[in-house]
């Protein structure tokens, strides 16, 4: 049996770790797999129905706030070598021994420092809609950067953000999983700054979001399986960046929802949640 899995209603935790304070919330049993969220993400930026669908896969589902954002102490900072110690930290923290790292977007990169440096609980690794270390074959458009920047944003923004306007399936879809997220009313994280956040992304596209090599190198040689899950629009990480590595990555399985775009598991929740987990199940490290 399986702990009760309501996202909406996991309670605020919190633990003391390396001078600061990580809030955190845990649904579900079974092997923990932790999320680190996207730009300008906190708690409560995930779907809760993906959430919920990750915990009936049987696994012990973490969601926290990066130091100094959202609920948790510290000093904020966006540069993904030294967020990745939060959830490392955490781990440490709660006493996992075995446990799957997670990311989406900007959490995704730090996923895959946290991969890079290959911590002995991590058994696999999932990263959504991010972008591998290196040049890009494709780059992101502009219309990204003028979205995220605003200090607030609307459902229409949201829907450009993270779905694909061009088809009506995926605006529905946007349209259920702002109410999911909506849903919870107690307790809430706290948002990201905006003008603080808009000051660490900049305001044009990269031919080289994620320079680093070493971080490269070691997706190159490691033995942990590897997910990606993607949309076949993502305005800010093209999935396009994930073929070209094709023959370079042994680990690595590409999985590319059709009409998608930057959020691809809040468009298809349920499915992703059910790949992830037969991808654990049967991908052994």
């Amino acid at each position: 049996m399986h702990a009760p899995t309501q996202a909406i209603h996991a309670p605020n935790q919190y633990v003391e770790v390396n001078k600061r304070t990580l809030a955190y919330r845990s649904i579900g049993t079974g092997l923990p797999i932790l999320l680190c969220c996207r730009f300008r993400g906190n708690m409560d930026s995930w779907d809760p129905e993906f959430l919920d669908s990750l915990a009936g896969q049987g696994f012990r589902v973490i969601t926290f706030d990066y130091s100094g954002l959202g609920l948790s102490g510290g000093t904020p900072t966006y540069n993904p070598l030294q967020m990745a110690a939060d959830p490392l930290d955490l781990a440490a923290a709660l006493g996992l021994d075995k446990a799957v790292i997670a990311g989406w977007s900007l959490g995704g990169i730090v996923a895959q420092v946290v991969l890079a440096g290959r911590p002995a609980w991590l058994t696999h690794a999932v990263l959504i809609a991010t972008t591998p270390p290196g040049p890009l074959v494709k780059m992101a458009e502009q219309l990204f950067y003028d979205i995220a920047r605003k200090p607030d944003n609307t459902l229409e923004d949201e829907t450009a953000l993270f779905f694909e306007p061009a088809s009506a399936r995926s605006r529905e879809a946007a349209s259920r999983s702002a109410a999911r997220i909506a849903a919870r009313d107690a307790q809430r994280s706290v948002p990201v700054p905006a003008a603080w956040a808009a000051a660490n992304i900049g305001d044009k596209p990269s031919p080289e979001p994620f320079p680093s090599p070493q971080v490269l190198a070691a997706l190159k040689a490691t033995s942990i399986p590897l997910l990606h899950i993607g949309g076949d629009h993502d305005i800010i990480f093209p999935v396009e960046n994930w073929y070209a590595l094709n023959g370079q990555l042994p680990t690595l399985e590409l999985l590319t929802y059709p009409s998608a775009g930057h959020g691809p598991q809040h468009q298809y929740p349920k499915a992703a949640a059910e790949y992830i987990g037969s991808f654990v199940r049967h991908s052994g490290a």
